[in-house]
C-alpha cells in the first residue's frame, strides 16, 4: 500500500464516521465519505482537497457501485472499507413487523454487503486492502431485551465477516469485524433509533431496556468516540490485524461473560453433545 490511504466510509455525517473523516483528514489520507443526505455530510464535515462527499442509498446496489467507481477515479485507488452505517431497533421478536425487522437488515447487513461485493474488485486486483465491518457488542452477546432483530443483525455481520477474511486472506485482504460496546455518539438519539408501531404491553422488560437506553444510558456512554477511532485506525496500520476487534472496555467485559457462559454450557452438557457420532 502507498503511506497515503484511500479509505471508504459509510455512515459518515455523525458518529463514529465523521469521527474518521476527521481524524484521517489530519493524517493526511484520501477520503471518500458517504451518507443518505449529502447537505448533511457536507454541513457537517465541510470540504477538504482530499475528502470526497457522496449521497449514496446503501440498500441501492447501483447507487453503491456508482460511489466505488468516483472514489477510484478520484484517487485512483482503494485501501480500506469502513462500513459504518446503521441504525438501531428496539422491539421485542413478536412486536416488529415483517417489514420493521427487514428494513433493519436491508440497511444493517445488505447494505454492507453491497459495499464488499463492489469494492473487491479493486482489492482483489491490488492484491491488497483491509475492511472493516462495524457491528457491536450486540453482535457477540444478543442478551438484552428489545434487541433481538438489531442484534441478530449484528451477528449476521460477524458472520459473513469471519467467512470473508477465510475468503480473502490468499488474495491479501485482510478483514476486521469491530465489535463496540457503549460509544457517546448519537447512536441512542430519537434520530438514530426505531422502535414498534404496535408495542406490546406484556413485555414489560422491553420497555425496561428501552427507557434504560433512552434516558439512562444516552450521553453517559463511558467510550470516548475519538478514542474508538484512533484505535480502529491503528488496527489497519497493523500487520496483524485482528480478525475480532472488541472496542471498549464494557464490550471486553460482556464478551469475557459470554465466552465463560459457552464454555460452562459445553462443559455441563459435553456428555450428551458428544454422544451421537456413530
Amino acid at each position: 500500500m502507498s503511506a497515503n490511504k484511500t479509505w471508504f466510509i459509510t455512515g459518515a455525517s455523525k458518529g463514529f464516521g465523521l469521527e474518521f473523516i476527521k481524524q484521517l483528514l489530519a493524517k493526511g489520507d484520501n477520503v471518500a465519505a458517504t451518507s443518505r443526505s449529502i447537505t448533511d455530510l457536507e454541513k457537517a464535515a465541510g470540504t477538504h482537497n482530499n475528502l470526497l462527499s457522496l449521497e449514496v442509498n446503501l440498500t441501492d446496489e447501483q447507487s453503491v457501485a456508482k460511489a466505488i467507481e468516483a472514489t477510484v477515479a478520484k484517487f485512483g485507488r482503494l485501501d480500506v472499507v469502513v462500513n459504518n452505517a446503521g441504525y438501531g431497533l428496539i422491539g421485542a421478536i413478536e412486536e416488529l413487523s415483517d417489514a420493521e425487522a427487514r428494513q433493519n437488515f436491508e440497511v444493517n447487513v445488505f447494505g454492507s454487503l453491497n459495499v464488499i461485493r463492489h469494492a473487491l474488485p479493486h482489492l482483489r486486483e491490488q492484491k491488497s486492502g483491509h475492511i472493516f465491518n462495524i457491528s457491536s457488542i450486540g453482535g457477540f452477546t444478543g442478551n438484552f431485551p428489545g434487541f433481538g432483530i438489531y442484534c441478530s443483525t449484528k451477528f449476521a455481520v460477524a458472520g459473513f465477516s469471519e467467512s470473508l477474511a477465510a475468503e480473502t486472506k490468499d488474495l491479501g485482504i485482510k478483514v476486521t469485524v469491530v465489535l463496540p460496546g457503549y460509544f457517546r455518539t448519537s447512536f441512542l438519539d430519537a434520530g438514530s433509533i426505531a422502535t414498534p408501531k404496535n408495542p406490546i404491553d406484556a413485555y414489560q422488560s422491553t420497555r425496561d431496556s428501552q427507557k434504560a437506553h433512552e434516558e439512562q444510558i444516552n450521553g453517559n456512554q463511558a467510550g470516548d468516540p475519538v478514542k474508538g477511532v484512533a484505535e480502529i485506525i491503528k488496527a489497519a496500520d497493523a500487520p496483524d490485524a485482528p480478525l475480532y476487534f472488541f472496542l471498549g472496555s464494557d464490550a471486553v467485559a460482556l464478551a469475557n461473560q459470554k465466552i465463560a457462559f459457552l464454555n460452562n454450557e459445553i462443559d455441563t452438557w459435553k456428555a450428551s453433545s458428544t454422544s451421537t457420532d456413530f
